[in-house]
């Protein structure tokens, strides 16, 4: 029999001591929490009557099962992209306070809201009032969030279920004047959440936490924008607890690699929270893939619902929004009009942070290391949360244009991090990247010259390697250029053998970025000396990244 809570749980229960987050340490990852919660919600220009509003709720959408599964069921993935009827989220703890040992769980979704505009008691798109207010038929979304606090020991004996839904309900807002009225309706979400636990060793355990849509299937054929009213959308989970700390899926200590492996993560991925390191105090599981410890930048004056863009470009795409258009957003939706009332009052100074933010030139210090890839350097430890992976040799220069790697006894070293010439000048210089050209350049990994045509596998390094591209290790793919960065790195621009985009990629020139180090040629070694075949010049056409959206897409 599940048990129910309520809505909006306690936040930060008092400290027990131990390996226990601290009070309202749930809150210190709310921003991150929030940001997965809103994106998409709402994209730039942020009206209503822009084609990519008319199509939403893109992550961590849990419908109906029977709606969901009508056409056959649901393949699971750790992608929260795709919809479903449930997501699991698996996870390694370590007990600290055996006789202690608590598990705390939130869980948050958006509950989708009608807002239906009448006048004279019949339903109409958009309403004019007689002070100039525009009211228009929209649909929005409220935040839920329900938490339990169970004794690991419960779990251990068998779990626990918990009712994690959310009641109907309809408000009404006659408008002024007597225009009409608007009405803001909402079904209910019913919706259950199950933890268990099991014993892997006497210090070690793995939870799952499940949350499931109970609700019954609308009629068949119900198209998807009605059968929303019934989900659980962008859901996420929230794992903190006390006499305990969690181990990280993406980087874990070597001996932990084999239960980690055994984790089943269905439509979301759990990554630590809190400071640094590979251990931590609690979990985020997101339909959205992130990586260890993230953070939403100190920058970032608030939430533009699309983290896939940069602040600075919404900033100034929504600054030149017209009246007319501006009018239309703030009709739209009460989150549209808050981004529009912080950008048309943003102090100048706020803005100006918005440019960007040097983060990779943190003084670092190598430490000496059997480490076969020698341009790659350890460094000191920094309150900066993006510290610098390499360190240039000392120089009166703050920004030397070269990077020395220490002496190793293989004459091809993995990283074959070509250094500047000498009389190369600085990279903010003019005439500093004469005679580099991504499409010819090579480098050397294995003994065999890698460039543009060389065929290669994907092997990520196992710490500190992007999240997303972790899930690539083992496909093959062919390298499209060699880029140099200003810090004398080299990176190798891919496309996927097996992606059904990889042509229109490579035309747009959207690629995935790899290290030497992380490459494995598929060819054999010849001559040092021979080049590979220049990637084709239409590849090399336009340098992006993957969350770079074409400017034919921006409205």
């Amino acid at each position: 029999m599940a048990q129910a809570l309520v809505e909006g749980g306690a936040k930060g229960a008092a400290t027990m001591g131990g390996a226990r987050p601290s009070p309202g340490v749930f809150e210190q990852l709310s921003a991150v929490a929030d940001a997965v919660l809103y994106e998409g919600y709402l994209l730039y220009p942020y009206r209503r009557s822009s084609t990519k509003n008319r199509v939403r709720w893109q992550f961590g959408v849990l419908f109906p099962r029977d709606w969901v599964e009508a056409d056959g069921p649901v393949s699971p993935g750790v992608s929260g992209s795709a919809d479903s009827w449930y997501q699991q989220t698996e996870c390694l703890l370590r007990i600290r306070q055996p006789d202690g040992a608590r598990v705390r769980v939130r869980v948050r979704y958006l509950q989708m809201q009608r807002k239906q505009v009448e006048e004279a008691g019949r339903p109409v798109e958009s309403l004019h009032g007689a002070d100039g207010t525009v009211q228009l038929t929209f649909d929005e979304a409220l935040p839920r969030e329900c938490e339990v606090e169970v004794p690991l020991d419960e779990l251990l004996r068998g779990g626990r279920a918990v009712a994690v839904g959310a009641a109907a309900g309809e408000d009404v807002e006659p408008l002024p004047d007597g225009t009409g009225r608007v009405v803001r309706s909402r079904e209910e979400i019913r919706a259950e959440t199950t933890l268990t636990a099991e014993r892997l060793s006497e210090d070690l355990c793995r939870i799952r936490v499940r949350t499931a849509n109970t609700a019954p299937a609308p009629r068949p054929g119900t198209a998807r924008d009605e059968a929303l009213r019934r989900a659980l959308i962008a859901t996420h989970t929230l794992v903190g607890g006390d006499g305990l700390e969690f181990v990280s899926l993406i980087d874990p200590p070597a001996e932990l690699q084999a239960p980690v492996r055994a984790c089943r993560n269905e439509f979301t991925f759990p990554v630590l929270g809190g400071e640094a390191g590979n251990t931590g105090p609690v979990l985020l599981s997101a339909p959205i893939i992130l990586p260890d410890h993230p953070q939403v930048a100190p920058e970032s004056p608030g939430d533009l619902h699309d983290a896939a863009e940069i602040d600075e470009i919404l900033t100034l795409r929504t600054m030149l929004l017209t009246d007319e258009e501006k009018r239309e957003a703030r009709a739209t939706d009460p989150r549209a009009a808050a981004i529009l009332d912080r950008v048309d009052t943003m102090p100048q100074e706020v803005f100006e942070r918005l440019h960007g933010a040097v983060r990779s030139l943190t003084p670092a210090t190598p430490t000496a290391s059997p480490d076969p890839f020698p341009a790659t350097v350890t460094p000191t430890a920094s309150a900066d949360p993006f510290p610098a992976t390499v360190t240039p040799t000392a120089s009166a220069d703050p920004f030397p244009s070269t990077v020395t790697p220490t002496a190793s006894a293989d004459p091809f070293p993995a990283t074959a991090t070509p250094t500047a010439p000498a009389d190369r000048p600085a990279w903010w210089h003019e005439g500093a990247d004469d005679g580099l050209s991504p499409a010819t350049d090579t480098v050397l990994v294995d003994g065999v010259r890698l460039g543009g045509g060389s065929r290669v596998r994907l092997r990520p390094r196992g710490r500190g390697a992007d999240a997303q591209d972790m899930f690539l290790a083992g496909r093959t793919a062919e390298v499209a250029a060699v880029f140099h960065d200003v810090d004398g790195s080299v990176h190798l621009a891919v496309t996927l053998d097996d992606d059904p985009a990889a042509e229109l990629n490579h035309w747009y020139g959207r690629f995935h970025y790899f290290r030497p180090d992380e490459l494995e040629p598929l060819e054999p070694a010849g001559s040092p000396d021979e080049p590979s075949a220049p990637a084709p010049a239409a590849a090399l056409a336009r340098h992006t990244s993957d969350s770079e959206t074409p400017a034919a897409e921006a409205e």
